[in-house]
């Protein structure tokens, strides 16, 4: 993985989850998380093991999977890792780089500062996660 460069308010409003905030709450946003560059069959994160940070992708796809199963694909503006970093439990699944991707990466604190800091986003990061529940129950049920 390697390191690229810190958001600008530019850089911020490209990823779509971010896309329509207002630039004061951008320029808010500009200092969290770091942006990380990973190759092709990575692996992001791994089911079971702890979680201590979210990541929205900026760029690339990768494959979720949980149990050996593929459950969903991310592409720009996507996120996973939220579950695990606001109930403190394990990883719900494993995530793999299918192409080279870039990242920004947020700890905990920094998830925090981002929920707290914009409502918006955390509204569209709420909309996902019901979606997200409506599948698995949906999934359950068949």
């Amino acid at each position: 993985m390697r390191i690229t460069s810190r958001e600008s308010v530019n850089d911020l409003e490209e990823i779509s989850l971010f896309e329509g905030c207002p630039p004061k709450e951008l320029r808010g946003l500009t200092n969290l998380g770091t942006r990380l560059a990973v190759p092709a069959g990575q692996r992001l994160v791994d089911q079971g093991a702890r979680g201590t940070e979210v990541v929205v992708v900026v760029s690339g796809r990768a494959r979720c999977s949980r149990d050996g199963s593929d459950i969903a694909q991310f592409g720009p503006g996507d996120f996973f890792g939220e579950v695990a970093v606001l109930d403190g439990g394990p990883r719900t699944a494993t995530v793999v780089a299918e192409t080279d991707m870039e990242l920004l990466v947020l700890d905990c604190r920094e998830f925090e500062l981002l929920l707290t800091t914009s409502s918006e986003i955390g509204r569209r990061m709420v909309k996902v996660l019901a979606g997200r529940l409506r599948s698995a129950n949906t999934l359950a049920l068949a």
